[in-house]
């Protein structure tokens, strides 16, 4: 089978989230929106936005990013990409595009009209996966701590729904090697929390 994640099904939510246009003004590159949403979906992981890779490849996380993600998460690459466990949710759709300091922040129009109108398609859903600062801060709002780092060592006043984490980034190296602690505990109880899930399908 072709790398990629198990199909979206046929929905006209997902019809027009695919066919979206509206940041189209605003995107270099122009839009692609990246998502992957089923009705099975169990684990939702949400995050930025799509990085460039991304966009040229219109594969979420076939990367460095993506390899350290499954490993936070203990599955292969086939339990990734081939089943209807994990949906892909960021708060930007589309990749923004390449700032200063690293890509763009996700286009402020995209989440309004998308993320609720997506949610709504995974009743079964148990876990989202909240990976950096602007999914945390669109999810968790004003129960996030001062900083980043803060909100994902208290992670466990936000279970069951919701484990926030870090960008799976190369770039984010220094972090996990400055908190080692997110490594040593978020990601085993991580870990056993996607195979309870897992296991339930």
């Amino acid at each position: 089978m072709a790398k990629g994640f198990h199909p979206n099904v046929a929905h006209p939510v997902l019809e027009r989230a695919r066919d979206c246009t509206v940041c189209a003004p605003a995107l270099p590159l122009g839009p692609n929106p990246i998502f992957r949403i089923h009705p099975e979906a169990r684990i939702a992981l949400i995050s930025q936005a799509p990085g460039r890779l991304a966009h040229e490849s219109s594969v979420a996380y076939d990367d460095a990013s993506g390899r350290r993600l499954r490993d936070w998460l203990g599955v292969t690459e086939a339990e990734f990409y081939h089943s209807t466990t994990f949906a892909v949710l960021p708060i930007g759709l589309c990749y923004p595009g390449k700032g200063k300091g690293g890509d763009l922040p996700p286009r402020p129009e995209c989440a309004p009209l998308w993320q609720d109108a997506l949610l709504a398609l995974m009743p079964k859903l148990e876990l989202k996966l909240l990976i950096g600062a602007y999914a945390q801060q669109h999810y968790l709002g004003p129960r996030r701590k001062r900083t980043l780092t803060e909100t994902v060592r208290h992670y466990t006043e936000y279970l069951p729904e919701y484990f926030p984490a870090p960008h799976p980034s190369p770039r984010n190296g220094m972090y996990l090697r400055r908190n080692p602690w997110f490594e040593s505990v978020n990601v085993p109880d991580l870990q056993r929390r996607v195979a309870v899930i897992r296991g339930a399908d």
